[in-house]
């Protein structure tokens, strides 16, 4: 029995087929259902409970389950409702493949009683394959000799549905020479046929692309598709054909062998065999064309074989044949025509007629160097000739006459800049394409003395270090001068120049070869401290070409001179002993340390420090100005001797230094202090008994001899003499002092002034000695208080000049008289031009 079901908003049709008959507890009928396939998960089936008469209440104690005979479980129940529904979606391919039913077996079992029942589920088809061909492509080789009406069998589709829904029909792209025939198979297959319906040209088109379409009787209808590639098989029945039927060719005479001419091109539409070409000469061809031309075979160049000579042949006229290699050979030809052309061919020529060389550098403009004449044996254009020579030269060209060319200085020469020139000639025709020809020749320049030596810098400062061995190389001093040979060779000099009556060449000494210059003696910055003066360089040349350049040399000190302590003056080695009252105050001061340094003002700053003092807390020392003072008043267990040891220090690297030995006895005796701008007076215990006969001895003397001086002085004076200018003395130097610095005593030397305040006792003046270098000129003036040296009236001698050559000199002076004690003295007294 059939039923039709609509559910779950979809129409199926579900045909229920009901057998009653029962052997026991298993039910003999057979419950039969359709559903089709590919229906959803979930979908239901058909209500068992209500098909099989079963209590629905009773479904899930009995413990219903369903069976799938021999297949996968793509149905279930429900042990609620009673309702058989859809698992997994079902394939009817799959499960029944190349079957034209499809049927799923299944069981239903109950227990409590047992009872099983048979249910057929019939799966029905429906259209969800498309048509498919076995190949994608299908390839066919159709020769276009074929004639018309010939059939080519195609592969057919397959379509996995059954009945209606399987392969119908095929259809056939447009096209022009083909169409197809649908054929039936035994089976009731589809399958098709390709038929030819006009005729084919592989020269007009060589494949054909054809779409076959495959398709079902389902609805809706579903296709499949393959692409149909005809190729087209070639037969011989093309001739090979020319670009052209003649060709017209230039050639130039003397073109060299294998040259091309031309390459010859002839194309057969054929393919394969029947489209390679051969190339060959025709009878009609000349040996002697042959003769001079090559053809190749295969790519049809005709290439130069022999000398071509416009003189001998003009023109030369060849046939080519070109023959394909099919089976009925096919073949075309060709005429050629070949022009041979003159050319220029002969270059032209240069002939040197005259060139003088070398000449010297300055030679003067217009001056003709050379001669050239030109040739060339073509005629027309290209036996015109021009001659050049390179622009960036100073020279010219200038013609003469026909074909001769002079060659002239349009530009002064200079060897310094470029001492030799290549001078090319280059002759050029005016054919086509043009010949040229060159010649170089070279133009040497002789050296003329025209460049002065010249120094590298204008002023050279050269710094030497003092106490310099006599012959050290101080500097090389070159000079360039860019001539040649005996131009070039340069001899130094030192310009003479007298300083202090010496020669600059006595101090330096330069080697005229390489300018290097030498001291000559030891210099000492405390006497020279630089030398300014010229060298210079001359050549060799003819005449001989000069310049100098100023030299400035400077003396750079060294601390080689240590201090000199000159107050308080002692004997060498000798301790200076001083007496001070003990009732001095604190801040007063006991004495002054003066130290002298000779170097330069760097190394000649000095320092004073004690080295050893007897009570620390006693004394106090500048250590710039050196003076000493009383740092408190003396109290009665200060010890009556105070031993002072001081110290002076140059600023030099290493440092110098001297001591002095200050031995101070304190008496009860006052003495009023000097204020801080007069120094405090010392107490100088120097009259002991021999000491005291030794003065009174030399002040008689000195008495004397000072007497014996003045009265030849004044009777020098009374002689009349002619007033004449005295000349300038150097290193002198005047005291005049007014008679409140009277007391004191000045000294120079030509580096320094050093004026020293003494200290002034009950007993008189001292002043210290100073070292006066050998060779230098001291002045040393001294006006005693209560004397009549001063500045009085003209006849009277207003200056006293003391010169001094000694190593060493004493002075002591005197309350109201003045002793001198030289070693070696030599005294000159001047009194306005009049001199003793």
């Amino acid at each position: 029995m059939g039923s039709f079901l609509t559910m779950q908003s979809y129409k199926r049709y579900v045909l229920l087929v009901i057998i009653f008959s029962f052997v026991g507890n298993i039910s003999s009928s057979v419950t039969h259902y359709s559903i089709p396939e590919e229906m959803k998960e979930g979908s239901v089936v058909a209500n068992l409970a209500t098909d099989l008469s079963l209590d629905v209440k009773t479904l899930n104690q009995r413990k219903m389950r369903l069976d799938i005979i021999a297949n996968k479980k793509y149905l279930d129940v429900n042990k609620e409702t009673g309702e058989l529904y859809v698992v997994e979606k079902i394939d009817r391919e799959y499960i029944c493949p190349a079957k034209s039913s499809c049927y799923l077996r299944l069981e239903v079992i109950l227990e409590n009683p047992l009872r099983i029942f048979n249910i057929e589920l019939e799966i029905l088809d429906m259209n969800d394959n498309a048509p498919q061909f076995r190949r994608d492509a299908i390839h066919l080789d159709i020769s276009e000799a074929t004639p018309k009406g010939e059939r080519f069998s195609l592969s057919n589709a397959v379509d996995p549905d059954v009945g209606t829904n399987s392969v119908k029909t095929y259809h056939l792209s447009e096209s022009e020479h083909f169409n197809i025939e649908v054929q039936t198979g035994r089976e009731g297959s589809k399958f098709a046929d390709l038929i030819l319906k006009n005729s084919l040209d592989r020269e007009q088109q060589a494949v054909h692309n054809l779409i076959l379409t495959a398709v079902d009787g389902g609805t809706p209808a579903r296709s499949g598709t393959a692409s149909v590639i005809v190729h087209v098989s070639d037969t011989n029945d093309n001739a090979p054909a020319f670009d052209k039927v003649s060709y017209n060719i230039k050639i130039m005479e003397n073109s060299p062998i294998g040259s091309l001419v031309i390459h010859l091109n002839a194309t057969d539409l054929d393919e394969g065999s029947n489209s390679d070409i051969t190339y060959s000469y025709s009878l009609y061809t000349s040996e002697k064309t042959q003769e001079t031309f090559h053809l190749n075979p295969s790519t049809g160049e005709i290439t130069v074989k022999g000398m071509l000579n416009y003189e001998d042949f003009k023109i030369y006229d060849m046939e080519v044949i070109a023959a394909d290699k099919g089976a009925n050979s096919l073949s075309g030809q060709c005429t050629i025509k070949i022009l041979v052309e003159d050319m220029n061919d002969n270059h032209p020529e240069i002939s040197i007629k005259s060139f003088q060389s070398p000449v010297n550098e300055n030679i003067e403009l217009d001056t003709v160097i050379a001669v050239v004449s030109v040739s060339d044996k073509d005629s027309g254009d290209n036996g015109v000739v021009d001659l050049h020579i390179p622009d960036n030269m100073p020279f010219k060209l200038r013609e003469s006459s026909d074909n001769y060319y002079e060659l002239v200085v349009s530009e002064p020469l200079d060897r310094e800049k470029v001492p030799e020139y290549d001078i090319t000639f280059t002759v050029t025709d005016r054919g086509s394409p043009p010949l040229s020809d060159n010649e170089t020749m070279t133009l040497e320049l002789l050296d003329v003395n025209d460049n002065v030596p010249q120094f590298p810098l204008s002023f050279y400062t050269i710094r030497v270090m003092e106490n310099n061995a006599p012959g050290a190389l101080l500097s090389s001093l070159t000079a360039f001068d860019p001539d040649l040979h005996e131009n070039q060779y340069l001899v130094y000099f030192i310009l003479e120049k007298e300083i202090a009556n010496t020669s600059m060449s006595m101090l330096f000494s330069i080697n005229p070869e390489n300018g290097n210059l030498y001291a000559l003696k030891t210099f000492d910055y405390e006497i020279e401290k630089e030398f300014l003066f010229h060298i210079e360089a001359r050549d060799s040349g003819s005449p001989p070409l000069s310049s100098n350049v100023t030299v400035h040399i400077i003396i750079v000190d060294q601390n080689d001179n240590a201090p000199v302590i000159v107050s308080p003056w002692r004997a060498h080695g000798s301790v200076v002993e001083e007496k001070i009252p003990r009732s001095t105050d604190k801040g007063s001061l006991v004495s002054k340390v003066i130290a002298l340094d000779t170097d330069s003002v760097h190394n000649s700053r000095i320092t004073y420090q004690f080295l050893q003092v007897t009570d620390a807390t006693l004394f106090s020392l500048d250590q710039y100005n050196g003076e000493i003072r009383t740092m408190r008043m003396f109290s009665y267990r200060d010890p009556r001797h105070q031993r002072l040891v001081v110290i002076a220090k140059d600023n030099g690297d290493p440092a110098l230094s001297a001591t002095v030995t200050i031995k101070l006895s304190t008496v009860e005796t006052a003495v009023k202090a000097y204020s801080d701008m007069t120094e405090v007076p010392l107490e100088y215990d120097i009259f002991s008994d021999l000491n005291l006969y030794l003065v009174i001895g030399l002040g008689s003397v000195s008495f004397l001899l000072l007497i014996t001086i003045l009265v030849t002085i004044v009777l020098k004076c009374q002689k009349p003499k002619p007033s004449k200018a005295a000349p300038p003395c150097r290193n002198s130097v005047i005291s005049e002092r007014n008679s409140t610095i009277a007391d004191s005593t000045l000294v120079s030397n030509d580096a320094y002034w050093y004026s020293l305040f003494l200290a002034e006792t009950r007993k008189g003046k001292l002043v210290v000695r100073q070292p006066v270098p050998k060779g230098s000129r001291y002045i040393v003036s001294s006006i005693p208080r209560g004397t009549g040296l001063t500045d009085t009236s003209d006849s009277a001698a207003s200056t006293l000049q003391v010169r001094v050559q000694s190593t060493h000199l004493f002075i002591l002076i005197f309350s109201r008289h003045w002793v001198t004690c030289p070693i070696t003295l030599s005294v000159s007294f001047r009194c306005y031009g009049h001199s003793v």
